[in-house]
């Protein structure tokens, strides 16, 4: 048997993949409390899956393979979602030549792109003369998965706020 509040965040859940614990109780009307005990009965029932990935659990749809969910928790992030569409844009791009034009700090491209290579969704290479290069890993499969993203408003708070502390840490 399934309530009305189940349903709800089910649905969220199936709009909103890879939404993590803290946006999904921040996006509905339930108490912390209740958004937990219908993500277990959810999960029991197999109604959907989650994963822990860098100290946030994400909740997907079951139809998501392990890829993907890794690719949606991280797209989650602005930086990480603006670093994706860049490379997509220029295949085989120069680390500083994204860092330039994202306008974010070295540290701050380092940090996302490490994860980001973690999970095999970018590629680190080195040209002919030795220069590093990032690419997409998969890009048609990148592509789509960014189409469905979204970030909260607190998420692009929290993410703009670590590149203000980056810009100051760099003067």
């Amino acid at each position: 048997m399934t309530t009305d509040t189940r349903d709800r965040i089910r649905t969220h859940v199936y709009t909103n993949p890879g939404i993590h614990f803290n946006a999904l109780v921040r996006d509905s009307a339930f108490a912390p409390g209740q958004v937990q005990y219908h993500l277990h009965r959810l999960l029991r029932t197999e109604e959907l899956t989650d994963e822990r990935l860098y100290g946030r659990t994400h909740y997907y749809p079951p139809t998501h393979d392990p890829w993907e969910r890794r690719t949606l928790a991280l797209v989650r992030r602005e930086t990480a979602r603006e670093l994706l569409t860049a490379l997509l844009e220029n295949e085989g791009a120069k680390p500083e030549r994204v860092a330039n034009e994202l306008g974010i700090a070295r540290s701050t491209l380092e940090w996302h792109t490490n994860r980001l290579i973690e999970q095999g969704i970018v590629r680190k290479e080195r040209d002919a003369r030795n220069r590093v290069r990032l690419s997409v890993a998969h890009p048609d499969r990148t592509t789509r998965l960014l189409a469905d993203t979204t970030d909260s408003l607190p998420d692009r708070f929290a993410d703009r706020f670590m590149r203000l502390v980056d810009d100051l840490l760099d003067e």
